[in-house]
């Protein structure tokens, strides 16, 4: 058996400020999105790997497939108006012997290929995960400039990607989620909503999201200490 990636890489750069898709935006020398794949292709789980992106995106994505020495396929996959729509049409493309899918933000460029393996051996033996690690600022809850709580930070957990799932499980987590309207932001809440267990995998704490201009500042800084 092996494990196939999809990887959400239709968004925007608005965030970011910048007028392409952030995936495009250099990172030492290299697009961001290059960074995700190679730590994908330097993976022994992963065998196959899905971007779901924009149309007018293909050709600056092509390029950085290109510029890839791989023999694991990485494919083109339309992508949509939403992360949940993508996904959908990621896990309909998926070819027909999947069993398992790990999902991975592609802004998530710091993560490592032991990470992936890691959440393969996991997926193995649980229908669904997700990548978190724990809390560890005091959480407070707000209304308007009010505090009104405080939480028990032993147990809360900061949810990262890969998110990994038994394929037929979360295909039909989306598609009640089609007929029952569901908007969630992340696919581990669509198994919540179906009433399925969803579990946790230790993630990493240079796993970041790369959503502003520091957090491209704080990537910069993560990768010149690994070189």
């Amino acid at each position: 058996m092996t494990c196939h990636l999809l990887i959400p890489a239709a968004g925007s750069g608005k965030r970011m400020g910048a007028a392409c898709n952030k995936l495009l935006l250099p990172l030492l020398g290299e697009p961001i999105l290059q960074w995700t794949l190679k730590a994908a292709i330097a993976s022994d789980a992963i065998a196959w790997i899905g971007v779901m992106a924009q149309p007018h995106d293909y050709p600056d994505f092509q390029k950085i497939f290109n510029s890839l020495i791989t023999d694991k396929p990485i494919r083109l996959i339309q992508g949509g108006a939403t992360r949940q729509i993508s996904v959908f049409n990621g896990l309909n493309a998926l070819p027909t012997d999947s069993d398992r899918v790990l999902i991975h933000d592609g802004a998530r460029c710091l993560v490592t290929p032991d990470l992936f393996d890691r959440c393969d051996r996991a997926l193995q033996k649980m229908q669904g995960f997700i990548a978190a690690v724990p809390v560890k600022d005091t959480i407070k809850v707000v209304n308007g400039d009010m505090v009104t709580d405080t939480l028990n930070r032993d147990q809360l957990w900061a949810a990262q990607t890969p998110q990994g799932f038994q394929v037929d499980i979360l295909k039909n987590a989306h598609q009640t989620a089609v007929e029952q309207g569901w908007e969630v932001t992340d696919d581990a809440a669509l198994l919540e909503n179906v009433g399925l267990a969803v579990q946790i995998v230790m993630g990493e704490e240079t796993n970041i999201k790369v959503t502003t201009p520091q957090d491209l500042a704080i990537a910069e800084f993560i990768l010149q200490q690994r070189k």
